[in-house]
């Protein structure tokens, strides 16, 4: 999450990351995604985005708070909880909308290939009903309309199981 923060603050795509580091897009998807970085890897970074590999190697305390202020961090680089939250939340946006356009695209063309080939009989119809649903669940999930398992039913679940409060 560090390497994709520094990355938006400066405004690059991960094709830009990739060419100034000399790191595969792959390579910088994986980093991104929380997989570990080789040294070689972290040494490429840490030169593109001037900082030392010692900062790009600590780990994120998952509980730190946005006005927990880090001391030993001088770069003063760190992503909160509230900002992984919301990263995850614009890539999860991200996936809708790409979901919604690739939707739009093949059903336009399959209603023409439908048109051209069986006028009287739109097939198509069946496919977009269809897809539409999975279109409409991957929204509900996206924008959380319903949240029927949010985190108090979790905890109920958890308190349930173990037979005992939290």
């Amino acid at each position: 999450m560090l390497i994709k923060k520094l990355r938006l603050q400066r405004g690059w795509s991960q094709e830009h990351l990739s060419q100034v580091s000399g790191l595969s897009v792959r390579t910088i998807q994986r980093i991104e995604r929380g997989q570990k970085a080789g040294l070689e890897s972290l040494k490429s970074l840490a030169a593109v985005f001037e900082l030392d590999i010692s900062s790009l190697q600590q780990e994120v305390d998952m509980t730190t708070q946005a006005s927990t202020a880090d001391t030993d961090n001088k770069a003063g680089i760190q992503v909160t909880l509230e900002e992984q939250r919301a990263m995850e939340y614009v890539q999860g946006l991200k996936a809708f909308y790409g979901h919604l356009a690739t939707y739009i695209i093949i059903n336009i063309v399959l209603f023409a290939v439908n048109w051209l080939i069986t006028p009287g009989y739109l097939w198509v119809l069946w496919v977009m009903m269809g897809w539409g649903i999975g279109l409409i669940s991957h929204a509900v999930a996206t924008f959380e309309l319903f949240n029927f398992f949010d985190a108090e039913w979790e905890k109920r679940q958890i308190e349930k199981r173990l037979g005992r409060d939290l």
